[in-house]
């Protein structure tokens, strides 16, 4: 019977508001939500995937965000979050992602209607049943910048087993 090594890792990602316009959608876990103020970012501002791709870089030691997804961003043109991630999990190798446990801080937009589909997509995004997703969101009472509304901000813990 093989034996395992868990491993824990932390990612964060934050993103502020731009001026509030005529109503438009964010990505929040590969889901798009209506908003009223757009994330200012190159990419489509996802913070809930940036976090995870954070997360797993954590794990593998080969930084994404800031240096491969600037280049596909940038240069390619590619905003899809979902991307980086997968670029991001290309390098487990013989790991997996057993459980991710996620926060996010903001005061709007209000997540609770979205967060079974913001689950399933993460699951399905990471191989993982949505059972074993975890979510929570608050408004941190207003002490911070994101839960007086000017961002959104989001840690993630991602669980991982690997065979030694």
């Amino acid at each position: 019977m093989p034996e395992y090594a868990y491993v824990s890792t932390i990612g964060q990602d934050s993103h502020r508001f731009g001026e509030p316009g005529n109503g438009c959608s964010i990505m929040l876990g590969g889901i798009s939500i209506p908003s009223d103020r757009p994330i200012l970012a190159n990419s489509d501002g996802d913070v809930i995937l940036h976090a995870i791709t954070n997360a797993v870089s954590g794990f593998t030691g080969k930084i994404v965000l800031g240096g491969i997804a600037d280049k596909l961003c940038l240069e390619e043109g590619i905003k899809d979050s979902s991307v980086y991630l997968k670029k991001a999990l290309e390098d487990l190798k013989d790991a997996e992602i057993i459980h991710c446990s996620l926060t996010v801080e903001c005061l709007v937009p209000k997540l609770k209607p979205h967060l079974d589909d913001i689950r399933a997509k993460i699951g399905e995004l990471l191989g993982i049943p949505q059972s074993s997703v975890g979510m929570t969101a608050t408004t941190g009472e207003g002490l911070t910048a994101f839960g007086r509304g000017e961002g959104i901000q989001v840690f993630v813990i991602l669980s991982f087993r690997k065979k030694i």
